[in-house]
């Protein structure tokens, strides 16, 4: 009667993107206020299949999700795009400073969320979360140059392709960095013959 411990690889690419999938295309099938109440209702659902299929809900997409309820119900009460439109600044704006608060306080949570995937030294890790909690402040004032600049159709291709295409960008752009921090190997069992 052991349960398998392993998720289903659909699992976390529905969590991820599924929301973002589901405000891009109500958008185009309605308008943003059809589009926020959607998000929300999608945020909703997603955090209910990580609980049932992981047993857990993951703590930067219950951030979110809060975030999307606060700004979302803003938006729609209000009837005022002002609020959907900030809340990719507010939460890059809390993700950068949650990051820069932890390495002043000597905690790397960077780590915590991303230390499976990546292995490199603590060294490294200071780095890298440095280096992301500046790239999500950057984003956060991008987000903002775009809504207050732009038209709601650009600021919404910006969220969903731009946003994401930045980040695959920055991403790649630390590469080098995993490498050069990458644990040093163990060669103590390779005595020479």
């Amino acid at each position: 009667m052991s349960k398998s411990k392993t998720t289903p690889s659909w699992v976390r690419p529905v969590i991820d993107y599924g929301p973002i999938a589901v405000f891009f295309l109500a958008y185009y099938g309605g308008d943003l206020f059809v589009a926020t109440a959607s998000i929300m209702v999608a945020t909703v659902i997603v955090l209910i299949i990580s609980y049932v299929v992981e047993r857990r809900v993951p703590v930067m997409p219950l951030i979110t999700a809060v975030i999307v309820g606060v700004f979302g119900g803003l938006t729609l009460w209000l009837q005022d795009e002002t609020f959907i439109k900030m809340k990719p600044t507010i939460i890059q704006a809390i993700f950068g400073t949650v990051l820069l608060g932890g390495l002043l306080a000597k905690r790397l949570f960077l780590k915590s969320l991303m230390g499976s995937a990546w292995h490199i030294t603590d060294k490294g890790w200071r780095v890298l979360t440095l280096r992301f909690a500046l790239f999500f402040f950057t984003m956060a004032a991008i987000n903002e140059a775009v809504w207050r600049t732009q038209t709601t159709e650009l600021w919404v291709n910006f969220k969903v392709f731009g946003l994401m295409g930045l980040t695959f960008v920055f991403i790649l752009t630390q590469l080098p960095l995993l490498k050069q921090f990458a644990p040093a190997e163990d060669t103590s069992d390779t005595s020479a013959h």
